[in-house]
């Protein structure tokens, strides 16, 4: 039977077994030579380690790993004014307004003025028909008229009654008679004066002026259109804007300290901003505070003053006022961010000229936004950390980013890592 042919399988990686067999070969090569030149013994059960121990190459040392630098921004404890506001949130208020309403019924012949002008005191503002008016005037100088001619016939007839009863020619009850006529007649020429003088007064109101300075707003009645006395919606509604009121509200608790200042410097600044706290929108003055608190809210009014000359506050927009409270000179203030509240203490990171830092417990005075003020507890000039503090423990290592570094590099920046830093205090 011929011998079958046997496909030769192609070339592949040897068996892992294969592997391990050949990997032990140089290894046994040499332990064969050594133990043959040098007479060592394999059976010695602590040649074997020596051996494979002077054989193989000795591991590197372990380096210690360098300790851990922090990227933190820190800030310099500055000396500055502090000026310590009250925020409340307001409305504009105009100073005066002013519902123009006709005060005679007639019809809107004329009207002078256009939406939105800025109309003075005394201005013509709109007409109504002054006719039936002109016609009621004629028919009062009239009536006095006839009232004078009434009077000067009973004054004639007084004269001579008074020269026959001189003649006891007529009785004392007939020229008192006569003396109540003319009395009489005195007394309706008064009345007819009055009317005179109530219709021109009705005359005047159909030309309606201006009562005070200010913006006139919509018109809210067109010429042609029959107006009555004292209508509620009125013609238009002017508002003087300048000067313009604001009016806001502080907590209750704030009264004395707002109290204590008008005492001291008897006027306070009030600040206007947007909705936004991010545009001033005006500069005014206190003018008054409220004589009550509001029970439902614990707050109280306050009215501020402004001049409004640029004409950036309108009666009814909502602001945000800032008063102006307290001034502190010369106060060491760092970022609000910096302080850290223990349970023990209030305290902050500071950092010291060998890249660590230090906790400082420190006392804390009024705050202003994003900055508050140090007591005691920091000096002027010392470095405190304003950001990364969650990733700090006492004595860390940092590096400080920002322009508090100083350029001496005393203090490691971030860029710097630490091969580098301890290259450079090596130096060459």
């Amino acid at each position: 039977m011929a011998p079958q042919s046997q496909t030769p399988s192609p070339a592949g990686p040897p068996a892992p077994a294969a592997r391990r067999r050949g990997s032990w070969w140089p290894t046994l090569i040499v332990i064969a030579v050594a133990s043959g030149l040098g007479g060592i013994h394999l059976n010695d059960p602590e040649v074997l380690p020596r051996l494979v121990a002077r054989l193989l190459p000795a591991a590197p040392a372990v380096k210690a790993a360098p300790p851990r630098i922090v990227p933190v921004t820190a800030q310099r404890v500055r000396q500055e004014e502090m000026e310590l506001f009250l925020n409340g949130l307001g409305s504009v208020v105009a100073f005066n307004t002013v519902t123009i309403r006709s005060r005679v019924e007639g019809e809107l012949v004329r009207v002078a003025f256009s939406e939105g002008q800025v109309v003075k005191q005394g201005d013509l503002l709109a007409e109504i028909d002054p006719r039936p008016y002109e016609v009621q005037l004629t028919q009062a100088e009239g009536q006095l008229a006839r009232d004078q001619a009434a009077l000067q016939a009973a004054s004639l007839d007084l004269a001579r009654y008074e020269a026959l009863h001189a003649q006891k020619q007529i009785t004392g009850q007939q020229i008192d008679s006569q003396r109540a006529l003319v009395r009489q007649a005195e007394a309706a020429l008064q009345i007819d004066r009055g009317i005179i003088d109530n219709v021109k007064l009705q005359l005047s109101y159909c030309r309606i002026t201006a009562p005070i300075t200010g913006r006139i707003g919509l018109r809210l009645v067109d010429p042609g259109n029959i107006v009555r006395g004292n209508e509620p919606a009125g013609l238009a509604v002017i508002a003087q804007l300048q000067p313009i009121g604001v009016v806001f509200t502080i907590p209750q608790d704030e009264i004395g300290r707002v109290q204590e200042a008008l005492a001291a410097g008897g006027t306070m600044a009030v600040e206007a901003f947007n909705r936004d706290f991010h545009t001033q929108l005006a500069t005014g003055t206190l003018a008054a505070l409220d004589n009550q608190v509001d029970a439902s809210t614990g707050t109280v009014k306050i009215k501020a003053v402004f001049p409004n000359e640029d004409g950036m506050l309108f009666p009814n927009q909502f602001v945000n006022a800032r008063l102006l409270v307290e001034t502190l000179r010369g106060a060491l203030v760092v970022p609000l961010s910096a302080v850290q509240r223990g349970p023990d203490s209030t305290f902050v990171y500071v950092v010291q000229p060998d890249s660590t830092v230090a906790v400082r417990p420190v006392t804390v005075g009024p705050s202003q936004g994003d900055s508050v003020t140090i007591t005691a507890g920091l000096d002027l000039d010392d470095l405190v950390v304003s950001d990364g503090i969650d990733k700090l423990s006492n004595k860390a290592k940092v590096a400080v980013r920002g322009p508090a570094a100083t350029p001496q590099g005393a203090l490691p920046t971030v860029a710097g890592t630490p091969a580098k830093e301890d290259a450079r205090a090596a130096g060459p």
